[in-house]
């Protein structure tokens, strides 16, 4: 199963999410424990997390101690101890209180966060329960019925975070496109197939299955693909894009400019189309305006290492030795950021 984890954390739902009807006022004697929780609380707000854990070790064993524990522990990034904590104390929790469903959220996006994909899943059911119009948690939950190979569970949910009927071609293509992100492609492609059989027109969905076919190395396929959806879509300039791709690497190299001075024509601020211009006009022999392609690439996106690395090929065959190193070296050092 393919899966890589959130790099950042994923944000908790306000506190208005999980509070409950007014309590009785509480009794006028102070509860030093409460108090401490409190400070732990406020230090977690303020990105100080640590500071709170030092601070709710030295406390004695409470349920409203492990719990503010457990929660400190998700927001230092270290779901495995927030688990530890929560799971323990969780049934001494009173039911439905703010801190119960805390620790059942928390205890959702831990397991996600771990990988723990199928164990996330209950607690973020139940979290969903009292916070049903949470797009963060539509999202987490809905790939963790992706990954966990629930597809209809997952195009429900998020059906319901887009506000569309979870059987209609719409939620299919919304779908499709999430399966995607996860990497999820033969999922994807039976959304995206049925979402056509409900609308043969429907935008995207042709361009998606297209993607697909390209990066499989199934070039004629993809490029019919392409094709079907700028029929739909003529203004797509990724549409557009990916079709230059996809000629470029059968080496048709007047059609692929073809297709790309239309995807730039429709959106000039995009540096893909350019580099593959700059590709295709160098394969052509023509290194002046292989050169100025490769430039107005990276006038968009001067971190882009194939467009270096191109257009220090194109001056060191121009016989510009220096500028050629330089290009090389800038090539050399994108890649190795990338690659830590």
């Amino acid at each position: 199963m393919r899966w890589a984890p959130t790099v950042a954390l994923l944000a908790l739902l306000p506190a208005s999410a999980l509070a409950q009807p007014p309590s009785p006022a509480p009794s006028a004697s102070p509860d030093s424990i409460a108090a401490a929780v409190a400070h732990a609380r406020q230090l977690v707000d303020q990105g100080r997390p640590a500071e709170a854990l030092k601070a709710l070790g030295a406390l004695p064993a409470d349920p409203r101690v492990r719990e503010m524990t457990g929660v400190a522990y998700y927001h230092a990034g270290d779901p495995l101890h927030a688990i530890e904590e929560l799971q323990a104390v969780l049934d001494a929790l009173p039911p439905d209180s703010p801190a119960r469903r805390e620790a059942t959220q928390v205890l959702g996006l831990s397991h996600y966060l771990a990988g723990h994909l199928a164990q996330s899943i209950p607690f973020l059911e139940q979290t969903r329960a009292f916070a049903p119009d949470s797009s963060e948690l539509a999202y987490v939950l809905g790939m963790a019925y992706v990954q966990t190979r629930q597809p209809d569970r997952a195009r429900e949910t998020w059906a319901r975070a887009f506000r569309v009927a979870p059987e209609s071609a719409a939620a299919r293509l919304l779908a499709a496109q999430m399966m995607v992100r996860a990497e999820m492609d033969e999922m994807a492609q039976a959304e995206l197939l049925a979402a056509l059989e409900k609308d043969p027109r429907l935008p995207q969905a042709q361009y998606l299955l297209g993607q697909t076919a390209l990066f499989r190395g199934r070039l004629e396929e993809a490029i019919a693909l392409f094709r079907k959806e700028l029929e739909v879509n003529p203004a797509d300039a990724m549409a557009f894009y990916r079709l230059g791709d996809a000629y470029a690497r059968e080496l048709q190299w007047d059609k692929a400019l073809d297709a790309l001075q239309r995807s730039v024509w429709l959106n000039p601020y995009f540096s893909g189309p350019y580099v593959l211009m700059g590709k295709a006009y160098q394969a052509r022999g023509d290194g002046a305006a292989a050169e100025g392609m490769l430039r107005r690439a990276l006038g968009y996106d001067p971190n882009n290492k194939a467009a270096h690395y191109l257009l220090a090929q194109i001056l060191q065959q121009a016989g510009r030795a220096d500028e050629a190193r330089t290009e090389f070296e800038i090539a050399e050092r994108l890649q190795g950021a990338a690659e830590r």
